[in-house]
C-alpha cells in the first residue's frame, strides 16, 4: 500500500515562518486525485490533515 498526506503549513506562532499561501480545499481534491493517478492507494489531502491523521485506519 502507498499512502500520502497532503496538508497545509499552519503557523504556530509569529517567531515561526509566515504563511506563503493558503491553499482551497478544491486544490486539495485536486492534489488528492493526481496522487490517485500516480498510483497512491491511500490518500488524504486537505488543509487540516497531518501525517498522524487517522494513521490507525491507515495502517
Amino acid at each position: 500500500m502507498r499512502s500520502l498526506t497532503i496538508g497545509q503549513y499552519m503557523r504556530p506562532s509569529l517567531a515561526h515562518l509566515p504563511v506563503q499561501k493558503y491553499w482551497t480545499p478544491t486544490e486539495f481534491d485536486q492534489l488528492g486525485e493526481m496522487a490517485r493517478s500516480l498510483g497512491f492507494s491511500h490518500v488524504r489531502s486537505g488543509p487540516l490533515v497531518r501525517s498522524s491523521y487517522h494513521a490507525g485506519e491507515a495502517a
